[in-house]
C-alpha cells in the first residue's frame, strides 16, 4: 500500500510513453525494466486493438475502491473538525447567532465542514490526473502507435521512468 493516507492503490504514479512502433516499444518496455530496476508487473505494452487495455492502465479495482473510502473518511472526518474549529472560533469572537445559538451552529457549521470535506474526498476519489494518461493511450491507440504503461511505486521511480522513455524519444505523459 502507498504512503498516501488517502490512497488505497498501491502505484499512484503512472506514465503512458507513446511509440511510434510496437517494436521500439516493446523494446523500450524491456530496456526499462533492467535499466530503471521496476518489475516486468510494472510495465505493460499497449498496442492497437488492445482488448484489455483500460485493465493495463487502470489494474488496482480494489485499491481505486479502497481510496474511495479512505479518501471521504478521513477528509469527511477533517472537514468536521475544521468545522468545529470555525465553530469554536466564532464563538470566541461573539458572533451573535453563534452565541445565541450554539448548539444549532455548531450542528451546521460540523455539518458543512463534514460536507465539504466529503467533496474533497470525491474529488481525490475521481483521480482527474488520470484524465490524461488514459486519453494519450487511447489516443495513440486510435491513431495505430504502441504505448509502454509504467506503474511506479513511488514519485522517484516515475521519474526515472520518464527521463528513460523520453531519452528512447517516447511522448510520455503521466499522473501527479
Amino acid at each position: 500500500m502507498s504512503d498516501n493516507p488517502l490512497s488505497g492503490e498501491v502505484s499512484n504514479s503512472k506514465l503512458a510513453a507513446v511509440f511510434d512502433s510496437a517494436t521500439a516499444a516493446r523494446d523500450a518496455a524491456a530496456a526499462l525494466v533492467a535499466a530503471v530496476g521496476l518489475q516486468p508487473a510494472q510495465v505493460k505494452v499497449i498496442e492497437p486493438g488492445e482488448p484489455d487495455a483500460n485493465i493495463k492502465l487502470e489494474p488496482e479495482g480494489g485499491g481505486i475502491w479502497r481510496t474511495i473510502v479512505r479518501a471521504h473518511l478521513w477528509l469527511g472526518v477533517l472537514g468536521a473538525v475544521l468545522g468545529a474549529v470555525a465553530f469554536g472560533i466564532m464563538m470566541w469572537l461573539g458572533v451573535p447567532f453563534v452565541a445565541r445559538s450554539p448548539v444549532a451552529a455548531s450542528l451546521v457549521t460540523i455539518a458543512f465542514g463534514a460536507v465539504g470535506g466529503l467533496l474533497f474526498g470525491g474529488l481525490v476519489s475521481i483521480r482527474p490526473d488520470h484524465d490524461r494518461y488514459v486519453q494519450a493511450t487511447h489516443d495513440a491507440m486510435d491513431a495505430h502507435r504502441t504505448t509502454v504503461v509504467v506503474h511506479a511505486l513511488s514519485h522517484e521511480q516515475q521519474s526515472r521512468a520518464r527521463e528513460f522513455l523520453a531519452g528512447r524519444g517516447a511522448e510520455v505523459t503521466g499522473t501527479l
